[in-house]
């Protein structure tokens, strides 16, 4: 039989062969439409057009030449091949997605804080109840730009903490094309504005590779941040393309949200002058409203006046529950899943300063949140202004995963410090109050708000087997073809079902093969199906999904879920805690009589939860979920391959700027030795030597008024330097600082505890061989500096360790011969290792 296929079929149809065999039979997908070749204008002429079938990308040239080759150009006839566009009547597509923002938040799905954006696209279009992200963001995005889950992208988890197995290694393999790639190769004007979470964190720096930037997954241009967030102020991570630019220099009243949707609007106008008729493909995605809350000073005192929040957050929540009954964004028999008192306070329990901290907290977030939408609103209004509303595919998502919970109970001024276990008590934060969101701070908000913006569900970002984690508003509207304007679709559906509806959308294949690569079939389906009115409570074609995130697991089918038992409090980022996911107890939910997950009844049908466990397993195996890891950001300090990985000696002169945290050299956790030649010239010198990191956490070394520094920024709380005390005559000389570091380092993690990691050590500054300053830190900084910023020589980009010292660029005015980092990472020697062993043993026969 297989001899006889391959007689029969060519080698396109052999890859589509392939391809279906490997999809399981309980997957579901919708039929593409395959539209005919279309051909404009006279063959061989300059404005010919073709669209294309689409298997393969980009097309085989055509082989044939149509025109005429005489030894002169008199006699001969030119042809030219034509230029490929999408099907007659394609739409316009602008993918928008926000970040950190879950169900209850925006007022189109019951929230109480104002998005008038996304209540217009619901309004022209539909609201989509049931839709689901991965949990946390990086993952979310490889899921929603490919149609594929994310341990089959390699985004397991967030690319900062990616670990070397195929489902977490964050390398996006290329038998996975990206929906920029297919578009962009069918003839669409592809471009990127935002967040991108998707690169691995080592490839980031000006070395590249580039294959995995948004230009070289299908996007012609890209303008945004590269990275998990970033200061909506001082961006230090933000790129046009593959280049780094700091915009804000010299401008204090720039700000990234605004920035961004200026640069879309300019986009779009340029291309729309450009080239009138061809379709744009826009992915829209903003910080906001990921940590940093940084909206402007007019937003939040526009939300501060609506006094939104100031019956607190258990009262908050009664008032979304019931706004989305009236909705009818959830069913009238849905029940509102219990508060947590064992977690987080009732707010009828706190004190009058808890009470005015927290409502502040919340209304920056709320105003970060109005100010997102409004932002959005203006790149929308700006395709209506164009004329091309009405043939415009708009699919906004409200958010990536639900709210975040990063903040901890208190919440933070600094998200930086609190993901690393620095939890400030309230009264310790007060003194950052009339500066909460602005670039004095990187703030975050108390988890009592995380929870009650997740309404009804429970949980939050990072849980991804409770719809608090999971579940995402989403919005479409295409007035040229959705007609049942204000309508609700309940279907099950997830962020792999936005690629194959795009697809469909605008009358694209599938490719089998893409650079010459077979690819591997998209996971999602289409959700087009939903547009006509006479679907609307047809029954989903989304029949089976796991969930997975940090341990934390859940399988979704026919309207059931399993979903483990919440074993690590999202807020926790320890290390510490369950070493067995995979042994986690689980719960069971029907969907069906239960939209919020509020009555577990495993116990009450076992045979469903032994069948559900099993699937559970065989996706995770087909999908490259294992093997399971309910760390955190311990992971961060982790190794992986990167520009400095297996080497302890880095040798740099001159300026040299803008090397992010994956490529930088890292001295968290282990002794270092900084050593600058440097010359100074007649009348002095001051600058940046070295600096990694900024104004919330990181290091510098530099001259101040001719006297050498170290300052070790501990999160913007507390700063220790060590000084020469006298400024440094004309000519060469030799600048040190030499550490000495404590603990055992990261390599304790691999026995599942973090102890040596944050521990003591003592530094020494000299000047020319002489010892000039010498001081202990008891504490360090245990996984990570200031994530948005970089690793800088000879000059500071984004915001300075000390404002009090110096602002940035802070150029070095003298001349940098040369500056040595050499690094001595902790070794274990036979007795640590035992001992850490025995711990290990014991802590697991205790659980």
């Amino acid at each position: 039989m297989k001899q006889k296929m391959r007689k029969e079929f060519g080698m396109k149809e052999r890859i589509r062969l392939m391809a279906l065999a490997i999809i399981p039979i309980t997957m579901v997908f919708a039929a593409l439409p395959v539209t005919a070749q279309q051909i404009t204008g006279v063959p061989g002429s300059p404005s010919a057009t073709t669209t294309i079938d689409g298997e393969q990308l980009p097309p085989m040239p055509d082989k044939k030449f149509g025109g005429k080759i005489e030894r002169n150009a008199l006699q001969s006839k030119p042809y030219w091949p034509p230029r490929v566009v999408p099907p007659k009547g394609a739409p316009n597509v602008l993918l928008i997605m926000t970040d950190d923002s879950g169900y209850g938040v925006p007022s189109t799905f019951g929230g109480v804080i104002p998005t008038p954006a996304l209540d217009r696209i619901a309004d022209a279009g539909l609201r989509y109840t049931n839709f689901h992200s991965t949990a946390v963001c990086s993952p979310t995005r490889a899921a929603l730009i490919t149609g594929r889950n994310h341990h089959q992208m390699g985004f397991g988890t967030v690319s900062e903490t990616a670990t070397g197995f195929p489902g977490y290694n964050s390398i996006m393999t290329r038998d996975k094309a990206t929906i920029g790639k297919v578009m962009k190769d069918n003839g669409y004007l592809t471009s990127w504005f935002g967040k991108n979470h998707n690169t691995p964190a080592f490839q980031t720096s000006q070395v590249g590779p580039f294959d995995q930037w948004p230009t070289g997954m299908g996007f012609d241009y890209f303008y945004g941040f590269m990275g998990g967030d970033t200061n909506q102020w001082q961006p230090a991570n933000l790129a046009r393309n593959t280049t780094y630019i700091y915009p804000f220099l010299d401008n204090p009243d720039y700000n990234l949200t605004t920035a961004m949707a200026d640069e879309a609007i300019a986009y779009m106008k340029r291309m729309n002058a450009l080239s009138p008729e061809q379709p744009f493909f826009v992915y829209y995605a903003p910080g906001g409203v990921h940590a940093p809350h940084h909206p402007t000073p007019e937003w939040i005192e526009k939300i501060s006046k609506m006094k939104l929040f100031d019956e607190g957050w258990n009262k908050l929540r009664e008032t979304i529950f019931a706004n989305q009954k009236r909705l009818g964004v959830i069913p009238p028999d849905a029940k509102m899943t219990p508060w947590p008192k064992d977690l987080i306070k009732e707010w009828d329990q706190l004190n009058d300063n808890e009470k005015k901290l927290f409502l502040r907290q919340a209304d920056v977030f709320a105003a970060y949140v109005a100010y997102t939408d409004h932002e959005i609103g203006r790149v929308i209004q700006a395709v209506e202004d164009m004329g091309k509303l009405d043939n415009t595919l708009i699919i906004y998502i409200n958010g990536d995963n639900g709210t975040s919970a990063e903040g901890g109970p208190n919440g933070t001024p600094n998200e930086i410090a609190a993901v690393q276990g620095v939890h400030l008590p309230v009264e310790a934060q007060m003194k950052f109050y009339d500066a909460w969101g602005t670039d004095q701070t990187y703030p975050h908000m108390s988890v009592g708000w995380t929870w009650a913006f997740g309404t009804p569900f429970s949980w939050t970002k990072m849980v991804a087997s409770h719809f608090g984690g999971t579940k995402q508003g989403m919005a479409i509207s295409w007035p040229k073809e959705i007609k049942d304007k204000g309508g609700i679709r309940n279907q099950f559906h997830h962020v792999i079902d936005i690629v194959p509806t795009i697809l469909e959308g605008a009358q694209l294949k599938q490719p089998e093969v893409v650079d010459g690569i077979p690819q591997k079939p998209i996971e999602g389906v289409s959700m087009a199906y939903t547009f006509d009115k006479k679907n609307a409570d047809a029954p989903s074609t989304h029949k089976t999904q796991y969930f997975e995130m940090i341990g934390d697991h859940a399988i979704y089918h026919n309207g059931w879920i399993a979903s483990t038992k919440v074993m690590r409090i999202p807020w926790d980022n320890s290390g510490k805690g369950h070493p067995d996911p995979a042994s986690w107890p689980w719960e069971l939910y029907d969907m069906s009589k239960d939209w919020t997950q509020y009555e577990d009844v495993a116990a009450k049908y076992p045979e469903k939860l032994k069948e559900m466990d099993a699937l559970f397993w065989k996706e995770a195996e087909r999908n490259q979920v294992l093997p399971l890891d309910a760390t955190t950001f311990t992971r961060v300090v982790q190794p992986r391959p990167s520009l400095s990985a297996g080497r302890t000696v880095f040798t740099y002169s001159g300026e040299m700027t803008g090397t992010p945290n994956g490529d930088a050299p890292s001295v968290i956790a282990t002794s270092y030795n900084f050593k600058a030649d440097i010359e100074v010239p007649k009348g002095g010198a001051e600058g940046m030597i070295v600096t990694q990191g900024g104004r919330f956490a990181g290091y510098g070394f530099y001259l101040l008024k001719g006297k050498p520094v170290f300052t070790w920024n501990l999160f913007d709380l507390k700063r220790i330097k060590w000084e020469g005390a006298e400024v440094l005559s004309p000519g060469k000389h030799t600048l040190e600082f030499d550490f000495k570091y404590d603990g055992l380092g990261a390599a304790t993690l691999a026995f599942g505890t973090p102890s040596g990691l944050g521990r003591s050590g003592t530094g020494a500054l000299k000047v020319d061989g002489k010892v000039v300053a010498t001081r202990k830190m008891e504490k360090t900084i245990p996984l990570t500096l200031q994530w948005d910023e970089n690793f800088d020589v000879g000059a500071d980009t984004g915001t300075p360790v000390d404002d009090k010292d110096y602002q940035v660029p802070f150029k070095f005015t003298g001349e940098l011969d040369k500056l040595t980092l050499t690094i001595d990472r902790p070794k274990l020697t036979p007795e640590d290792i035992r001992k850490l062993e025995e711990a290990m043993h014991n802590n697991k026969a205790s659980e």
